[in-house]
Parts: C-alpha cells; sequence; structure tokens
C-alpha cells in the first residue's frame, strides 16, 4: 500500500485480528472441517472507489500464510462486482473475513466520499479537498491513506506537524496578532502559521499579523468571496482554507469563490461503509 508503512499496517491488523480472534472461531472449528478448502470472492454490492485491497490481502496472510489472494481490481478504480478473490483452508477464510471487510468496507467508504468531493469542484480548479484531525483512534494512517486514494489530500497529520491557531488558542493568548507573533518566534522555520478566523474583522487582523495561512470557518458564501477579494493583491498572499460545516453541494460554490483549501471533516468521521461482501464460491 502506497505511502503505509508495513510494520504499521501490521500491527493494526494483529490489534484487529486479535479482538476478534482471542478465543479462537467457535463456528469454524465446530462446523467445518480442518482439512476442507474453499474459494471466495469479496464482491461491491454498489459501484464504490476500491481501497484496501494490499490490507484485506494482509488479514487472509496474517490468519494464514497458505492463503492465496488475487487483487482483481487496483486501489482507485471506479468499480462493482468482484474486487478480490482469496482461496485456502475453509477455517481460515471464514476466521478472517469479518475483519478483513471492516476495514475495505471503512476505507472504500471515505475513498469513494472523498472522490464524489473532489468531483463537485468548479472544472479546472485548482482548490484542494482535504481531510481534517476528525478521524476514528488509531485508524487515521489507514484512513488519510483512503482520502489519498480518492483523489483528495491531507491536512496535519497531526498536533506536532503544523502552528495551526484555532478560537481556543486566540482566547488563551489573548488575540490573534500575540498567537500568531508568539507562534513565529517559536515555531521552527520550516512550519507556516495557520489561524482560524470568523469573521472578516477577524481576517484583517490576521493579515496584519502575517499569517500564512487562514482558515474561514464556518463562512457563507458571499463572505468568502469578499475574504478572496481582500488577500487577492497581498504579496506574499495567505493561502485561504474553508473549512466548518461543507457539503457535497457547496464544493462547486466555494472553489468558484477562489479559496485555496476545502478542507471536509465529513470525509472521515461521516462517510457510509461501503457494502462489500465475501461470497464462497461453489467448486464444480
Amino acid at each position: 500500500m502506497d505511502w503505509l508503512p508495513a510494520r504499521a499496517v501490521d500491527e493494526l491488523v494483529d490489534r484487529a485480528l486479535h479482538e476478534d480472534l482471542a478465543s479462537g472461531d467457535l463456528t469454524s472449528e465446530c462446523c467445518v472441517p480442518s482439512r476442507a478448502m474453499a474459494r471466495a470472492q469479496a464482491v461491491a454490492r454498489h459501484p464504490l472507489v476500491v481501497c484496501g485491497g494490499p490490507l484485506f490481502a494482509r488479514v487472509f496472510q496474517r490468519v494464514d500464510g497458505d492463503t492465496r489472494v488475487d487483487l482483481k481490481q487496483p486501489d482507485g478504480a471506479w468499480v462493482e462486482g468482484v474486487l478480490w478473490e482469496v482461496s485456502g483452508r475453509a477455517r481460515s477464510l471464514l476466521s478472517a473475513e469479518r475483519v478483513a471487510l471492516n476495514f475495505v468496507q471503512r476505507l472504500s467508504g471515505i475513498a469513494s466520499m472523498a472522490r464524489r468531493y473532489v468531483g463537485a469542484l468548479a472544472p479546472n480548479s485548482k482548490t484542494r479537498i482535504t481531510d481534517t484531525r476528525k478521524t476514528t483512534p488509531g485508524l487515521r494512517l489507514l484512513e488519510r491513506y483512503a482520502v489519498r486514494v480518492g483523489g483528495a489530500h491531507n491536512h496535519r497529520d497531526n498536533l506536532g506537524s503544523a502552528v495551526m491557531i484555532k478560537d481556543n488558542h486566540i482566547v488563551a493568548a489573548g488575540s490573534i496578532r500575540a498567537a500568531v507573533e508568539s507562534g513565529r518566534a517559536r515555531a521552527p522555520h520550516t512550519s507556516r502559521i495557520e489561524v482560524e478566523v470568523t469573521t472578516l474583522a477577524e481576517l484583517d487582523e490576521a493579515i496584519a499579523a502575517g499569517a500564512d495561512i487562514i482558515l474561514l470557518d464556518n463562512m457563507d458564501t458571499p463572505t468568502v468571496k469578499q475574504a478572496v477579494a481582500r488577500v487577492a493583491s497581498l504579496v506574499p498572499r495567505p493561502m485561504l482554507e474553508a473549512s466548518g460545516g461543507i457539503t457535497l453541494e457547496r464544493v462547486r460554490e466555494l472553489s468558484e469563490a477562489g479559496v485555496d483549501v476545502i478542507s471536509v471533516g465529513a470525509l472521515t468521521h461521516s462517510a457510509p461503509a461501503a457494502d462489500i461482501g465475501l461470497d464462497f464460491v461453489l467448486e464444480p
């Protein structure tokens, strides 16, 4: 899986398998002969962006290294129908099934939503769709990968990735200017300074303080257009990011307004799981 460290992926897979198999698989052990072999296909019940194929394979291989996996569709493809095929010991396939599907249903759901948001941008727009840190605890690595597979981009990875001054930081620091100046003095020279604002007056204060990026939080589109106009002639010009309650229906108008980034928490916190099932195939 591109950009995903194998060790971190195996740790996540092993933790999930332990959660499901710590006491064994009682049903399979009681009902399925130990020597029984099987073949099964992972099937998308509706069109989706495929995401997590190598992870799907890894789950089965961690359960049973002899399991064979055929990734028929690559991550990033928009398809319906058979995605992957597994074959091996029937007990092993049954034991790995739920964990493997839990991962890929989640990731394919996120990738599919990201694709829809990117597709809603105005034609030839240079605006980026990004995620946020509103991810499932412990799964950020995988969910951010799914966002990229869907064609969107990632925001800061964690609290140590950038200086991002939000409303509570401003209250604690005393003002936007005080927060920006303190951040500029103490942060590494490689880190940009981003400030969240909710009004045009706060925008002006952030500009005067020298913010590199200004997050326009919960602003309506006419106000966003005014914000874009206010920074248009500045050199250097701060980047503008629109965020807060972004719906699919607003993406085009916000990109047409001229913001550089639209950050969408819904990509990870509200993406519905894709409908993917594992169907055992009867051999002739």
